[in-house]
Formats: C-alpha cells, structure tokens, sequence
C-alpha cells in the first residue's frame, strides 16, 4: 500500500512537472516578438553571401546586405524604392545626359567616421576597372568614357576614363552618349564607393578575398554598419552613428539568415524565428494565399528565370539542339501545374517593363514537333545517341521542382536523358564561373530601367555571360546603342540585338517572375521594388 502511494505520488510529480514545461514554452515569447521590441529585423536571406565586397559579388544574398551596407551617389527614397533619390550625392546636373556633375554632400562620411570625398568614388571606380581585379560587373561601368578600354588594357592611364573630382565635394561623370537612365543605374552596387583606407590596410587596390571585409575590419558608408559575421549561421548589422541621414533610421539591427531550403525557411516563419522570408515553397503559396493572407506577398519582380548553355561544349555548341531543348519546354504548363504562383511563359529575354518603352521579342513558343525536327537535324533523332548531361542547380527546393519538371518534358517530347546536380551557392557560382556545367540554372534581376541591363549580359567578355557565346554583330549592336541618341533608334538597335540572342539560345529563358515570400505584420515601411532595392532607413517595426 505504502509503495503504491509512493509511485503514484512520484508518478503525480512528474506528469506536473511535464505539464509546467509545456506551459512555460507555451508562455515563452516568439524570437520575433522579443526582436521586434528591441528594434531588431530578422529576415531569411537565401544563400550565405560568397563575399561582402561589392566589387567581386553577384548574386541577390550579397545584394540585400550591400543595400544596408553601403550606399551609393543616388539612392531608393524612403517613399519608393524603385525612385532615384539623393544619397552620398545630394544633388546632380546634367544638360545633354552625356557630362554629369554630381554634388557630394558635405555631411558624409564612412562608418568609422572618415570623412567621404568624391576622391573616393574615383578610386573605387579605378578599382573595379582594373583588369587585375577581374570584377564580373565591371561592364556595368563602360558607360564611363573609355572606361572599357582601360578595363581591356587598351588605355593605359586611369585619368582618361570620364571620372574626375574636381574638388572634394564635386564628382565629374563623362559618358561614351547620352544615358537617362544613369541614376537608376547608380543605385546598383557595382557603383558604390569604396573605403580605400581600409582596403589598402590589407593589401593593394586589385587584391581580392582580403580581410577588410571581416567583421572589426569592415567600413561602410549606408545606414547601417556590420556587426558580425556567423559563417552560415547570421550576417547582423547594427546603426550607423555616422550615416548622413541615420535621424531617419528606426531599426536598432538587421539580422540576415541564410536559409538554402525554402520548406526550412517557412518552417522558421511559421515558428516566428523570422519576420521575413526570401521565398517560400511553391505548394504553400496557394494555401497561404487563401488561408493567411495576412502573411503572404506577391510583388511584381523585373527579373527573368532562364537556364544558361554552355555553348563551347559539345552538343550544346550546335544551334539546332539549343533550339530543340527551348522548343521543347512547356512553360505554360510548368507555371499552371508546377510553379502556380503568379509568373509569366517567357516569349522573350528581357521581361516587360525594363523601361524606355521597350517591348520584349514574342519568339519562344512551345513546339514539341518543331524541336523533334531540329534535334534529328542535329543528328540525334528520336534521342538517339543524344549524350547523357546535367542540369547545374544552387541548393532550392524550387530550382530542383523545376529542373526535374524540365528534365521530364526533354525525356518525353526529346527521348534525352537528364540529370540534375544541385551544389551550395558558392560552389554553384564557381561551377558556372569555370565552365563546369552543360545546363546551368540562373536568374537575373534588372540592375535599373533600361533593356540594356538584360542584354548586355552576353556581351563578348562580360563577366556575367559565362555560356561562351560570343556575337560580333551583337556586340556591335550593344555598344552602339551606348552612343547612339535618338530614344527610337536605340531601342531597335536593342531589339536586333535580342532578336540574334533569341535566334542563337546560348540561354533558354523560362519565365518571368513574381516574388512570394512571407512577411509578418509587425514590419512596416517595406516597399516593393521591381529591381529588389531595400530601403532599409525605412523599415520599422510595431507591436502587435
């Protein structure tokens, strides 16, 4: 009797004792809910960033840090992200948009106090014109007169390039022709400036991977400053005190996570470890869409989805096959039964909206019939003797849905068969980089509003190309286009040049996006942005 006492009095302890556990976890505050009252932004960011140098990036994870940052000579509002606000500069002249003056403000400095000159620009732009450096945006920069001959090694003396400081305060642009476009284009951070200071305490000008970019190293010039560095745990960054306009900035920090798996990601918001996602798994966005809409987003994205083909590999170099491979991909029915979450078939490469009044090409079309007669052209028919390759994806459950949905409409409507590799983003981008890929998945977001920020990828040389492709007639086309100043005359020079690109499929465009992603209630000011610019001075956080 007294041992039956004992075990259920020992039994009553512990089942209270269970019960107490839960309610103090069920009583625990969310991560977001303490973050929010400390001023503190939690948001999923994709891939760990490859670097925080924005000379050497290229990829979206690295962007949304760099718009935190760092800012540039114009700069999104707080009103809209997409305008061309002031930033380092507080003003800008321009009479023929080929000469701009650009005032920088007196008020900026860098993150560790140094004051920031329009000397700094010169020699960031130096920087990433030098052909030592190797920076695969450098191209973004060859509106600058005779900045592309000195990045091919044709000019030799940087002060031929159309930059000058004509005195601290007064940044002189000159460029190859007429550009309206300019300010939106300096947003990107391709044309941010650089803290040579700090650089050159850690190497030469052209060094690359040195450790300015660590944290206790790092100096920036944007409304916030890095803090630390978690290699694939977290990326936080805290306010500025030095930021010419840090009065508006609301937020205390900024935490970037990267999140590779989208399922993982919405499993952290739905937790309430994250205010915001990057994206979200494609079977959700139905269910969130109708069911917590107070969560779900979906913003117009200028940006298209395409597979890049590595044209110095056999049978890809052959034309008729990347053409069969493009004609063979229902992306109607990819986006109806597959992806549902708002994007368009691609009939072009450029999406609609890149501005100017430009129109995209209607060309890509869904031909099974066609791309069986091609292929056998090509000496594969019915698939036959058709090399077995794979298609090169970054780690996303989404990229994979796709490839393996792509990789059955080629098996069905070719008879080919395909694999598909998945790296991790760094190794993706290396992969891609070297040429180790017959198929490549790639995305490609607008840098401002202009057709050419679409088509000048695949210049000869531009470091974004990475296909092999190379075009004479196409790069005629581009770079005269650059100098060229009626507004109708341009775009059709653009237009032939997207009409030889669409002709040749060194890349096989898929759709156009939407963005979807999970965002809660508590974050406001977070506007949308065709070209995804975060203007984080104007984020706050509210409790619910």
């Amino acid at each position: 009797m007294r041992a039956w006492i004992v075990r259920s009095l020992l039994i009553a302890f512990i089942l209270f004792g269970v019960m107490q556990f839960h309610r103090s976890r069920s009583q625990r505050p969310l991560r977001v809910d303490v973050a929010t009252s400390e001023g503190h932004y939690i948001v999923g960011n994709g891939a760990e960033p490859a670097t925080l140098d924005p000379h050497l990036a290229t990829g979206t994870p690295e962007h949304h840090i760099f718009d935190a940052l760092f800012e540039g000579l114009v700069a999104p509002t707080v009103e809209n992200s997409d305008a061309d606000g002031p930033g380092v500069a507080s003003s800008w002249d321009t009479t023929d948009y080929i000469t701009w003056i650009f005032h920088i403000r007196p008020e900026a400095k860098w993150s560790d106090g140094t004051p920031l000159t329009a000397h700094d620009f010169v020699w960031s732009y130096q920087r990433m014109l030098s052909p030592a450096l190797g920076a695969e945006y450098a191209e973004m920069l060859f509106l600058l007169k005779n900045a592309s001959e000195f990045n091919k090694g044709v000019v030799k003396s940087f002060a031929e390039v159309g930059v000058q400081a004509v005195d601290d305060r007064t940044l002189k642009l000159t460029l190859n022709g007429p550009a309206p476009y300019l300010p939106s284009m300096l947003k990107h951070y391709a044309w941010y400036p650089l803290p040579r200071h700090v650089i050159e305490r850690f190497g030469q000008m052209t060094d690359r991977d040195t450790h300015w970019t660590r944290a206790g190293n790092h100096v920036g010039n944007g409304s916030f400053k890095l803090k630390e560095w978690r290699f694939t745990h977290s990326i936080t960054v805290e306010r500025n005190p030095h930021y010419w306009d840090a009065a508006t900035v609301k937020l205390n920090k900024i935490s970037f996570i990267p999140i590779v798996s989208d399922a993982t990601e919405e499993r952290a918001f739905s937790d309430g470890q994250i205010h915001k996602t990057e994206t979200m798994p494609l079977a959700q966005v139905p269910v969130y869409r109708e069911k917590q809409p107070e969560f779900f987003h979906e913003n117009a994205l200028l940006s298209t989805y395409f597979y890049r083909v590595n044209t110095t590999k056999a049978p890809m170099n052959n034309k008729l096959v990347r053409k069969a491979l493009a004609l063979a991909i229902d992306r109607e029915g990819l986006i109806k039964n597959v992806l549902r979450a708002g994007q368009k078939p691609t009939t072009g490469f450029t999406p609609p909206g890149a501005g100017q009044g430009y129109e995209p090409p209607n060309v890509l079309s869904f031909n099974p019939e066609e791309a069986r007669r091609l292929l056998a052209e090509a000496g594969y028919p019915g698939g036959k003797g058709f090399p077995k390759f794979e298609i090169l994806i970054n780690t996303l459950e989404a990229h994979r849905t796709i490839a393996e949905a792509i990789q059955e409409m080629w098996k069905k409507n070719l008879g080919i068969q395909v694999s598909v590799l998945n790296q991790d983003w760094s190794v993706y981008l290396d992969s891609q980089r070297k040429g180790n890929y017959e198929v490549c998945r790639a995305g490609w977001v607008g840098d401002y509003l202009d057709p050419f920020t679409f088509l000048s990828l695949w210049q000869t040389g531009d470091g974004n190309n990475q296909t092999g492709w190379s075009n004479k007639r196409y790069d005629e086309l581009m770079q005269s286009s650059l100098r060229e100043p009626d507004l109708t005359k341009r775009l059709g020079m653009l237009k032939e040049a997207e009409a030889l690109l669409l002709d040749e499929l060194p890349v096989l465009p898929i759709y156009w996006y939407v963005r979807n992603f999970l965002l809660r209630p508590e974050v406001k000011g977070l506007k949308s942005s065709l070209l995804e610019h975060y203007c984080y001075k104007a984020i706050s956080l509210e409790k619910r």
